[in-house]
């Protein structure tokens, strides 16, 4: 039983909660997300877990010994523009700047389709109209050294006319801030003088680095989501007190880990994809366990489908992260997501006839059309289910009864169009969909530098385990890995459950080689003094604090940099050869053999700090004794299921996941069924349950 540890990541269909006890044992639930008020579908998630575990809610809450929350709030209020009145105060004569954005208007190399239209893209409405910003009088130079002193009385102006426009959130943001804080600090000082009540967000708390469009769009974007995440977080953490949780709740946070409540508060542009990173960390934590390094996470919900990369035991990182065409800086775990999730809507273009899947999506309410809640659009889990992939009366373990005939219909109406069989049409959905899964997968290893066939798939979300097996295969990744069963399905709360504490702090402090020791770990002491101070506050005991540090390094004169972590908490005169080779050696494997210039002089652009805090994990429980035999009640009646490699129904062998053993071994084509989700495994490969419970698929022949 208790202490517990819960996580609860809420997604664009369901909110999925998992929690680990001090046995290793795990209780996986879902609820459906509730998008007029995020904060009942995690209570009803949490809720459902309690009735598992024979406690009443506020019994449960109180034993609980850590909750980390993944939340999608602040990027569904970005998306859907339903962010606060911000105001931007900034330095005289660079107002313009968040307007002017790049010549690329956002739109990056992985969406080939804006790429290849380029001409009819345009830049997104202002998310703070030209109206609502305001020059001030200063100057730093990029020395750090004050050419003009701030005019404090032009500060005091501006935001009381802010006010007056209606603004709720201010961004302040002026040129050179990072080399020189105090005008932005002062000016924050005067802005909460004049409104207490006004939520103010500075480029030197969010994004202290080298890039005036990127920075600011960073810190209006967070002014945008600030006052609704604030009353999202308040409200949510009164609501869990008044039923007996007395911990602290941590929130999930881009970078991977998590940041306490209050930081979150203040910077909740860190709890952007905070969810979809969760997946990412909890593969991390689990890889390191069975002993793979190199894994592709792919995440397949409702609405999107989401890759992130660990190699060599680390995740991947992006330095500069774009929504809604924004492209601003923040360090986080590089995710990508395409609209391409069980909910994905699928159609015939009006103008080509062909076949579209996505990126628009049925969502939560009203759903596929199997739901019957009124669409009668197909999506992806309508064409699961005509193929045969889920049992529409045990869909979710028997919770959720699907209409087959819904399903049939809305498949049909887009088969008359295109002048196919049923089956084929249905069988075309989702090949369109797992082949584009595939195709933002090697885009994305490809652009890191790695072979996809390097790597092993973990495969979760509720339908990622559905299609895995075909895209997967389409990689030639080494194997496929649902990890735990049914707790694939929620993954990305398990993933938030088993998150460390971290803190990133940055300093940009442009340096060219040869490189001077004392100046760098000097910026670096500073940084870590930073991350030191926010662990106390966040009440980690100094044994627990562990400190990671990074440069950002580039041949003098580009602009392609490349993170080179140490592995040190300081640099040594001695390191400095292992350092040059280290950033040739990955800036090759990211741009090609031989692309650096070894002769050039070299930069150091942003030194970084990660401060992080382990989170006690129980042990998870590992088979001792592999059998072969499958069980009987393993086996549930088989059905008819189409496979597109043989262009044909089968009646083929249906398997209770949850009753197969370590060490089963079972051949496609076969349907493995859990209450959380299904494994489909196609002809020619294989699954088998591994000492932990993962079922993994293997792509050779079987006989």
């Amino acid at each position: 039983m208790g202490p517990y540890l819960v996580g609860v990541d809420i997604g664009g269909t369901f909110t999925d909660c998992v929690v680990l006890d001090r046995d290793g044992r795990i209780t996986a639930t879902k609820s459906p997300s509730t998008p007029g008020n995020f904060a009942d579908g995690m209570l009803g998630a949490m809720g459902v877990a309690a009735e598992r575990l024979g406690l009443a809610f506020p019994e449960f809450c109180a034993q609980i010994k850590v909750l980390t929350h993944g939340t999608t709030v602040g990027t569904n209020s970005l998306i859907q523009r339903k962010g606060a009145k911000v105001g931007l105060i900034t330095t005289r004569g660079h107002e313009d700047a968040i307007h002017i954005m790049r010549g690329s208007r956002g739109v990056n190399s992985r969406d080939i389709a804006k790429v290849v239209h380029y001409p009819e893209s345009q830049k997104p409405d202002p998310i703070v109209p030209k109206r609502r910003i305001r020059g001030i009088s200063e100057r730093v130079d990029c020395f750090g050294e004050v050419v003009v002193p701030m005019d404090e009385a032009e500060v005091e102006a501006a935001a009381r006319s802010l006010v007056a426009d209606g603004c709720t959130a201010i961004a302040i943001c002026f040129l050179w801030s990072f080399r020189h804080d105090a005008h932005e600090r002062r000016a924050r000082e005067i802005v909460r003088r004049v409104a207490p009540d006004v939520f103010v967000s500075c480029s030197v708390d969010i994004a202290p680095k080298w890039g005036e469009y990127e920075r600011t769009a960073a810190t209006v974007l967070n002014a945008y989501i600030g006052p609704v995440m604030s009353r999202y977080l308040s409200n949510l953490s009164e609501e869990l007190r008044r039923n007996h949780y007395r911990q602290p709740l941590q929130i999930a946070q881009c970078g991977g880990g998590s940041v306490s409540l209050e930081r979150a508060m203040e910077s909740p542009l860190l709890t952007l994809d905070s969810g979809p990173v969760a997946g990412v960390t909890g593969s991390q934590y689990f890889g390191r366990l069975i002993g793979t390094k190199n894994v592709i996470t792919t995440d397949m919900g409702g609405t999107s489908f989401d890759v992130g990369i660990i190699a060599d035991g680390e995740p991947e990182y992006t330095f500069i992260s774009n929504v809604i065409q924004y492209d601003y800086f923040l360090p986080k775990i590089d995710i990508e997501a395409i609209g391409a999730g069980g909910g994905s809507l699928a159609s015939v273009d009006a103008f080509s006839g062909g076949l579209r899947v996505g990126p628009q999506s049925a969502g939560a309410d009203p759903g596929p059309a199997c739901y019957g809640k009124g669409n009668t659009t197909p999506t992806v889990t309508d064409a699961d289910v005509v193929l045969g992939y889920i049992d529409p009366d045990n869909f979710l373990g028997g919770r959720i009864r699907l209409d087959r005939s819904r399903s049939v219909a809305a498949v049909q109406s887009v088969a008359d169009q295109l002048g196919l069989p049923l089956m084929e049409a249905a069988s075309g959905i989702a090949k369109i969909a797992e082949f584009k899964m595939a195709d933002i997968i090697r885009k994305m290893t490809v652009e890191k530098g790695h072979d996809p066939r390097d790597f092993t798939l973990f495969a979760f979300g509720g339908a990622g385990p559905v299609h895995a097996s075909v895209f997967g295969a389409e990689l030639g990744v080494q194997k496929v890995i649902v990890p735990l069963r049914e707790i694939a399905s929620t993954w990305c709360a398990f993933g938030a459950a088993s998150a460390d504490i971290l803190h990133v702090y940055e300093q940009v402090d442009i340096q060219g080689s040869p490189f001077d020791p004392g100046r760098i770990n000097a910026v670096l002491d500073a940084l870590r003094e930073k991350a030191d101070a926010q662990l106390a506050r966040d009440g980690v005991p100094a044994s627990r604090r562990r400190f990671t540090c990074a440069l950002d390094m580039r041949h003098r004169g580009q602009i392609n940099e490349v993170e080179c972590v140490l592995a040190t908490r300081s640099l040594r005169p001695s390191m400095l050869p292992a350092l040059r080779e280290q950033f040739f050696t990955r800036y090759e494997q990211l741009y090609g053999r031989n692309a650096a210039f070894r002769e050039a002089r070299l930069e150091i652009v942003t030194l970084r700090v990660r401060g992080t805090a382990v989170t006690p994990r129980p042990a998870l429980p590992k088979a001792e004794r592999l059998s072969s035999r499958v069980p009987k009640a393993a086996r549930r009646p088989s059905r008819p299921v189409w496979w597109d490699g043989l262009k044909s129904r089968v009646d083929t062998p249906i398997y209770d996941g949850a009753r197969l053993l370590p060490g089963n071994r079972v051949a496609g084509p076969c349907v493995v069924e859990t209450a959380q989700t299904n494994v489909v495994v196609h002809p020619g490969r294989a699954l088998r349950v591994d000492a932990w419970g993962n079922f993994e698929i293997t792509f050779q022949e079987t006989r």
